[in-house]
């Protein structure tokens, strides 16, 4: 018997959606997203954002951007003769301060001024800063002084809710079943749920079929191996 040919699927990926509305509270985040909500209420101009990757640490950094007028830049990209610039806007949101080599002097340079100018700065990171590795004493201390607040992996309902929003954005229409079979098998984070999702999303396009079970343990499946040969 022959198969039924596949459909031609297309790869055009969605735009991850960072406005409020997007953003789902939770015992995990509620913490997190009520101190970014209070801005500019905080306890220091410096604030830390920590947690697991994929846990809603940089939509929580962009919702405080476009409350705060915030320009976004990666830890990486900072250097010291950028500095004034980047402080003269007021507020700045860092992003993965931990997980990239950095110019500590432009770094120490940019929260001194942040500071004297009463510029507000986000920093968002997946661990303290004693475990980033720093050679600058003095930027140590200044991050270990700075408040933070963390994001915790995605509990059982976020994660749930999460991929119902998901397959909800792609007008996708599938059984609570099957968004309960994906929740307990993959990895805690909104990362994964996405990458899950598009997944699927293509294999039901391609087949010309609804979102099954046996599609979803199918595809968890292929992922799963995919990840143990890298």
């Amino acid at each position: 018997m022959r198969e039924a040919p596949k459909q031609l699927a297309f790869d055009l990926a969605l735009e991850p959606r960072f406005g409020p509305e997007d953003f789902l509270v939770s015992p995990s985040n509620e913490r997190a997203y009520g101190l970014i909500e209070s801005w500019p209420d905080w306890p220091d101009n410096i604030l830390l954002l920590t947690g697991p990757r994929g846990c809603g640490k940089s939509h929580l950094a962009a919702i405080w951007a476009t409350n705060a007028h915030a320009w976004t830049i990666d830890a990486v990209e900072i250097a010291r003769d950028q500095v004034p610039h980047l402080v003269s806007n007021g507020a700045l949101a860092i992003e993965d301060m931990d997980r990239a080599e950095r110019d500590e002097a432009a770094l120490f340079h940019l929260l001194n001024l942040a500071r004297e100018k009463k510029a507000y700065v986000l920093i968002t990171c997946e661990t303290p800063p004693d475990r980033w590795g720093l050679r600058t004493p003095d930027l140590l201390s200044r991050l270990r002084l700075a408040p933070g607040v963390a994001v915790e992996a995605p509990d059982d309902a976020l994660l749930k809710a999460v991929l119902v929003k998901l397959f909800v954005d792609r007008q996708l229409v599938v059984d609570t079943s099957v968004v309960d079979y994906i929740a307990l098998r993959i990895e805690r984070s909104l990362a994964k749920a996405s990458e899950v999702v598009a997944l699927l999303d293509k294999e039901a396009l391609s087949r010309g079929r609804r979102i099954s079970r046996a599609m979803a343990a199918e595809i968890l499946g292929a992922a799963q191996e995919t990840d143990e040969t890298e």
